[in-house]
């Protein structure tokens, strides 16, 4: 959760929707550099509700994958709509 209001989020907030998320994404990126063998996804999430780009897709695939796993459709999961 990104707090677009806070001082260090503030400039990337001012430049327009999911600004801070965008950074808080680039921010893990890098403090979370891993081999190319794994996958990492950050989910950055604005107090204010916008999202980082990668962040609804890779949610609706975990979805998916949870659903196809499990053979059970979670209703919650599945209807969480997150608007970018």
């Amino acid at each position: 959760m990104v707090s677009t209001l806070a001082h260090s989020y503030l400039h990337a907030s001012g430049q327009g929707a999911a600004g801070a998320a965008k950074l808080a994404v680039s921010r893990k990126e890098a403090k979370y550099y891993l081999p190319r063998s794994f996958l990492f996804v950050p989910i950055a999430l604005e107090t204010l509700g916008a999202v980082a780009p990668c962040s609804p897709d890779f949610l609706t695939e975990v979805c998916r994958r949870l659903s196809a796993a499990t053979g059970k459709v979670s209703n919650h999961l599945l209807s969480i709509r997150i608007s970018s």
